[in-house]
């Protein structure tokens, strides 16, 4: 039985707040996943995604011949991912506590996933411990903030969250401080490099559904708050607003290609 610590059953139950209207954004991260995938092969091999999210990397990695596995808290993004990855094997469970043997997989995957762990070290050391020696673990972070649209939406969203829920609040940016947590966990850091990608909202509404559902912000802020939420997105977005009224939010990320011992 996998044992899920508190944090991770925190954020898990966050996540799964609205994970249909997440998923929607998260298909938008694909040139990201493109990007990932020109460099690391996965035709015939065994693929792990941790913090699958939705599946839409382990999406495109089955159409690609491989043989795909995802683990996530959120049990509400694990229903979407079983719909659109049916093939996949799909667990419940912490980034720290993988219910894998080791060397199990080919490629190991994190999509802004890791700094949700407590102990961030810890959760890349388990990822190269499932990772066959000299298998590549990919490691995705946010970029520079002043690159970054979805820190204004952070920064929106901070003064609702208590006290410690921090997150992916956590910096874990500043020219090489993931491939040093990397080299802390044993991974031999290979390439490093970044990407802007850009989320596209035809409309408000959309804009902030999407806002909402990441890491459960309406949740956390709750129903009687959520007005007030949506008001702070709406100025803290206000330079993001195209003038047919739909959105337009570039995101930097930062790509580290590793390998596990």
């Amino acid at each position: 039985m996998t044992t899920i610590g508190s944090s991770a059953a925190m954020w898990g139950s966050l996540w799964s707040h609205a994970p249909r209207d997440w998923a929607r954004s998260e298909v938008q991260q694909a040139p990201v996943y493109e990007d990932v995938l020109r460099r690391v092969g996965v035709s015939g091999r065994r693929v792990l995604d941790v913090g699958c999210g939705a599946g839409t990397f382990l999406r495109l990695c089955a159409d690609r011949g491989a043989e795909v596995s995802g683990l996530d808290a959120a049990a509400g993004m694990l229903e979407v991912a079983r719909q659109r990855v049916p093939e996949a094997d799909l667990q419940l469970g912490d980034l720290q506590r993988l219910p894998y043997p080791d060397a199990a997989f080919d490629v190991v995957t994190g999509f802004t996933s890791f700094f949700f762990a407590d102990d961030m070290v810890a959760a890349l050391r388990e990822a190269g411990r499932v990772a066959r020696p000299g298998a590549p673990v990919v490691i995705v972070v946010f970029g520079a903030p002043e690159r970054c649209g979805l820190e204004h939406v952070k920064a929106a969203i901070a003064p609702f969250r208590p006290r410690g829920e921090d997150g992916e609040e956590v910096r874990y940016w500043r020219p090489g401080m993931v491939a040093e947590l990397a080299a802390a966990a044993g991974l031999e850091v290979g390439e490093s490099f970044t990407r802007t990608t850009t989320y596209e909202y035809d409309t408000q509404e959309e804009t902030l559904r999407a806002m909402l559902s990441a890491g459960g912000a309406a949740a956390v802020a709750g129903p009687e708050r959520e007005p007030e939420l949506r008001a702070a997105l709406v100025e803290a977005l206000a330079d993001h607003r195209r003038p047919d009224g739909g959105y337009s939010l570039a995101n930097e990320w930062e790509i580290v290609v590793a390998s596990a011992a």
